[in-house]
Formats: C-alpha cells, structure tokens, sequence
C-alpha cells in the first residue's frame, strides 16, 4: 500500500486544482476559445435580452487547469469566457478589463477579440 501513497497524494492535490472546460474552434487563422467554470455546463442564464447557455458542443468536455487557459489565451485571436475563475483569470492576464464584464444573474461573462 506504501508504494501507491505517492500517487493517491498526487492524484488529490490534482483533484483541488481549479478547473475549468476549454474548447478551441479554428476557422483558418482565427482560433476561438470558449473556457467556462466546470460547475456552470449545462446551465443556461437569462436576464432581460441577455442570454448564455453553456453547452459542451461549445465549451468541450476537457477539464483543465487556470495554467492551460493561461497558455491558450496566449493563442487565441477570441475567447468566450463563462464563470469567476475563467473570467476572473482573463482579467488577472490582462485580456479582459474589470470594466467589460457582462454580469448575467450574477454570472461574469466576458469576450476577448485581438485586432
């Protein structure tokens, strides 16, 4: 049992990780990325003419961490971003202004684009 103790250690620390669900769309030399909080797929916000659904046809099915969406912001011509953490962490990287910021029943949401 000693010998699995390491890996039972790393596979919690892991399981405390933020996470988050990243999907990248490209259409030639635009790449779009759609990051959302794990904890809203599925969900869907509506308040006045504002409306977001978070659907893994958009946001994927592959959790990452806050260190992924860094990278692939890095990347991306736009990005969606759904939630505290992926808002939060594009604000933190200086892709997104505080100031920009949608709130939709209580839901941050924000888009990047690089011209």
């Amino acid at each position: 049992m000693e010998e699995n103790e390491p890996q039972a250690q790393e596979q919690q620390m892991n399981e405390h990780e933020p996470q988050l669900y990243l999907k990248s769309h490209r259409s030639g030399r635009e790449v779009l990325i759609a990051v959302c909080d794990c904890d809203l797929m599925g969900k869907k916000f509506v308040e006045g003419h504002l409306h977001v659904e978070i659907l893994p046809d958009f946001f994927g099915e592959e959790k990452v961490t806050v260190q992924d969406v860094e990278q692939a912001l890095g990347g991306a011509t736009m990005a969606n971003l759904v939630g505290e953490l992926a808002v939060g962490q594009a604000i933190r990287l200086g892709y997104v202004a505080r100031e920009n910021v949608l709130i939709i029943k209580g839901v941050p949401c924000a888009q990047m684009v690089l011209m």
